[in-house]
């Protein structure tokens, strides 16, 4: 089994979160994104669309991070992260799509203001469009807040997102939480006590200490 991708991309993230739950290992092959390998002909072979990551698993090729965290879940053995209980799996699912629409997005905006979008800044495949103005990080804030408010609610009766047990949920939600923290919007977590809470608990979790790394120098 291949990851194609990059240790501290928040879209390769979740795929190497599932592996180090289920505690499988695979080969994960370097596809720099700060050097525009992930644009290459070679690479869209594999992506049409560019991006990162690719799973290879004996000649089958999925790429979307989100399916391809679903697919591990249910191809390998270990610690199950999509709840059984019906009504838990859909709570799982919407939370991953919270995730998708309301928090990545907007992630990003910050990330594109904060020091890690200065490191992108300086690798010599990226084409970048300018950093956000202050509407733009304000309007970025005020759509994780509402995000966040909800997912606070949420968590002063529950331990997880889903309900009482670790899942999919967090782990779509960890990378991008993380690369926020990186990017000076850490306290739009701190200041929401059941959201800090849990927080605190999956980003200590020995499988995210070992894949969850963010971008700390150019390439």
């Amino acid at each position: 089994m291949k990851v194609y991708g990059t240790a501290t991309s928040a879209a390769t993230h979740p795929v190497l979160m599932v592996l180090a739950e289920k505690e499988h290992e695979a080969e994960l092959v370097h596809v720099s994104i700060l050097k525009g390998e992930d644009k290459l002909p070679e690479h869209r072979r594999l992506q049409p669309f560019g991006e990162v990551p690719v799973l290879e698993d004996d000649g089958f090729l999925l790429y979307e991070s989100r399916a391809i965290m679903r697919y591990l879940d249910r191809r390998l053995p270990g610690i199950q992260l999509s709840p059984a209980d019906p009504q838990a799996w859909a709570l799982m699912e919407q939370w991953i799509s919270i995730e998708q629409c309301y928090v990545s997005s907007p992630v990003w905006e910050m990330v594109r203001s904060g020091p890690v979008y200065d490191i992108i800044r300086r690798s010599v495949g990226m084409e970048l469009p300018p950093p956000p103005d202050a509407a733009g990080v304000a309007a970025a804030r005020s759509t994780l807040a509402t995000a966040f408010d909800v997912a606070d609610t949420t968590l002063g009766g529950q331990q997880y997102l889903a309900g009482d047990t670790f899942s999919l949920a967090e782990v779509s939600w960890l990378p991008y939480l993380q690369y926020l923290v990186a990017s000076n919007g850490g306290d739009l977590i701190t200041e929401r006590p059941n959201l800090a809470r849990w927080w605190a608990a999956i980003s200590t979790r020995p499988s995210w200490a070992r894949v969850g790394h963010v971008l700390e120098e150019a390439e």
